[in-house]
């Protein structure tokens, strides 16, 4: 029997295959639109883990982020999550894989354009110890963010690049860093970090022997120069103590002083750090002679480390009040202090230390005429530069010279004492006869 229905013409199968194929198209469209949400969410949720410290959760978003995109076979999405994946990795701790995916993220040329990808590859290989090759990437990536504008960046990874050098010891290479950092961050405003840049600057300058001592101070006068911008009273305390040693290395300490009395305020409720302020506040004004005022800073920060459980510092801290003490000419008080920092060398093992507090003990000794102990403190500080490694032949030959002087004045005291006598006898004293 014969259909009603006509069989479709040739035209009509041409729109009938078209509709079929928008159809399909639109399909895939909206499963690539569907995936492309996928990807977004999974990588906010991977940002959201890294902030909150579940590294796992962020692992695993990024991963599903990367696999979606692996499905969507979109290249430039697949970078986006292999970079992401491969920073997260470096950020938890495992720079080796994390620089393999992040050497996915760009193949070719372009990869040298990209700031963010310079920088985290900079990150990999700083983790894993290869400060040449971190420092090399932080250059590139400083040099990109510059030409986006991007001051803040740019001094973030001239930080990080001048910290590489001062691992190797590249003194000069870290001090230009630092200086670049501090003036990227005054473009932008962020003068807290140039602060903080140029602290740092001025601290590798005097470990290098290429800037001359007022190159240093106006550096660190810079610095000083944008204490105002500071709001943070950890960070400006800290800023103050680091410049205020710096200063004593250059035995400015004047200037030293002036700059750990500005620290105590912002310390205050810091103990550590305070206890660092008025540890060096008392040493730098015994370097200039000031030891009564020193002795109440010398006292504080003994007992401030004494309750944080810090012995070798309180101990350091006890030996500078005992020399302030005996330049004052209170030797009972110096030898007390004295005996307090020994005790303390000896809980923390520090053998060097103990070797120039009995020397300094006994000589407070040999002043109060006590002899006998200060011959046993030269013994002791010789039986303490034995155990030291690199025990110098020359400090041993002096101890040995300030005990036998200590010896014969300890004899020569022994010989003047007059001797008591007993009562004459009246008996006549026997003869012997040969």
């Amino acid at each position: 029997m014969a259909s009603d229905v006509s069989a479709p013409s040739e035209k009509e199968v041409k729109v009938m295959r078209k509709r079929r194929e928008r159809e399909v198209r639109t399909k895939a469209s909206e499963a690539s639109e569907v995936q492309t949400v996928d990807i977004e969410e999974l990588t906010s949720a991977g940002h959201r883990a890294l902030q909150d410290g579940r590294a796992d959760d962020a692992l695993r978003c990024f991963k599903n982020a990367l696999k979606a995109a692996g499905q969507l076979q979109d290249s430039r999405v697949l970078r986006a999550c292999s970079f992401n994946l491969g920073a997260a990795y470096v950020e938890v701790g495992r720079p080796q894989k994390g620089l393999d995916f992040l050497q996915r993220a760009q193949p070719g040329p372009k990869a040298d354009r990209l700031p963010d990808l310079q920088f985290n590859l900079a990150l990999a290989h700083n983790a894993l110890g290869q400060d040449q090759e971190a420092a090399t990437y932080f250059l590139q990536a400083a040099q990109l963010y510059r030409s986006q504008g991007d001051g803040g960046s740019e001094g973030d990874a001239c930080m990080e690049m001048s910290r590489c050098y001062s691992r190797t010891q590249d003194w000069s290479l870290a001090v230009q860093g630092f200086l670049r950092a501090a003036e990227s961050y005054k473009v932008v405003d962020m003068l807290d970090s140039a602060a903080a840049a140029l602290k740092e600057a001025g601290n590798h300058m005097i470990q290098s022997d290429q800037f001359s001592h007022d190159d240093i101070i106006s550096v660190l006068t810079q610095c000083q120069s944008l204490t105002d911008s500071i709001t943070d009273p950890r960070t400006l305390g800290e800023l103050y103590l680091s410049v205020g040693v710096s200063y004593c290395r250059l035995r400015c300490f004047q200037e030293a002083v002036q700059c750990f009395q500005q620290a105590l305020s912002p310390a205050a409720q810091q103990p550590p750090l305070l206890a660092k302020v008025l540890h060096n506040l008392g040493a730098a004004l015994n370097s200039v002679g000031q030891f009564t005022p020193a002795l109440g800073y010398h006292r504080l920060a003994a007992g401030l480390y004494g309750s944080l459980g810090c012995r070798g510092d309180q101990a350091r801290c006890f030996s500078n009040l005992a020399f302030a003490c005996s330049q004052l000419g209170d030797e009972e008080e110096a030898a007390e202090s004295f005996i307090h920092a020994l005790q303390g060398f000896r809980d923390t093992g520090d053998h060097l230390a103990q070797v120039q507090v009995c020397e300094s003990l006994a000589e407070c000794y040999l002043k109060q005429k006590k002899q006998q102990k200060a011959v046993q403190l030269y013994k002791q500080a010789l039986s303490a530069l034995s155990h030291c490694k690199d025990g110098s032949g020359r400090v041993r030959d002096h101890l040995v010279e300030r005990l036998t002087a200590a010896l014969q004045q300890s004899l020569t005291l022994s010989l003047q004492r007059p001797r008591p006598r007993g009562p004459l006898s009246t008996q006549a004293t026997p003869t012997a006869f040969t």
